[in-house]
């Protein structure tokens, strides 16, 4: 048998991002996967579609967080067949309670959860134990957040568009990437979600702010 220390072995770096605009939420995030010193990819998924109105970014162990996306998924579609659409506060509350219930085990990662429905846009933050706010405008996670919110901290306004909020996720992600070794890739994954929707933009799109 061949025993591993998962703390060695996890994919740690990350920078994911949310920001709640005048019309809806933007989440981003960079797609370099790290384990150790070694680029496991370059092209890592880290912005998940949960359901129409709702998305999830992720920080940490890529296991755990997949473990996550599928029983959010799986939940969120059970929850419309018997009461329609989940809020965001009730599918944040589901997640921090999936965390905490798994406290001595835990989840090894951060979350974003964002989304829009009847109450607006929202953005949630959650630790690995279901310790989560929605008291700020934007919330970044992952070894490279103390670079984002830099530049979250400076260049965030409220009442911000959601043009406006795209163009401050590619810049804080950019200022990420180039301080963090953990960040990087190829590109970036920016999604809106707004009162039409989960969208998520083109590689096009995104380059018109670089």
């Amino acid at each position: 048998m061949i025993c591993m220390n998962t703390d060695k072995t996890l994919k740690t770096g990350t920078t994911t991002l949310g920001i709640i605009a005048r019309n809806g939420v933007v989440i981003a995030a960079e797609k370099k996967a790290t384990i150790g010193y070694m680029v496991d990819s370059k092209v890592a998924r880290k912005v998940y579609k949960l359901d129409d109105h709702i998305g999830l970014t992720i920080a940490g162990s890529v296991g755990d967080a997949m473990a996550i996306v599928r029983m959010l998924k799986a939940q969120f579609k059970l929850f419309k067949m018997e009461r329609g659409p989940i809020t965001i506060k009730a599918a944040a509350t589901l997640l921090s309670n999936i965390l905490h219930g798994n406290k001595y085990f835990p989840y090894y990662n951060q979350f974003i959860i964002a989304g829009h429905d009847v109450r607006g846009p929202q953005v949630y933050s959650l630790d690995p134990v279901g310790g989560g706010s929605n008291l700020d405008k934007y919330y970044s996670t992952g070894s490279g957040s103390p670079f984002a919110y830099g530049v979250l901290e400076a260049d965030f306004k409220e009442n911000i568009s959601t043009d406006e909020a795209v163009a401050l996720a590619v810049k804080a992600l950019k200022s990420a990437v180039s301080r963090d070794i953990a960040s990087g890739g190829k590109g970036f994954t920016v999604v809106i979600i707004d009162s039409n929707g989960y969208r998520e933009l083109s590689d096009q799109e995104i380059a018109k702010y670089n």
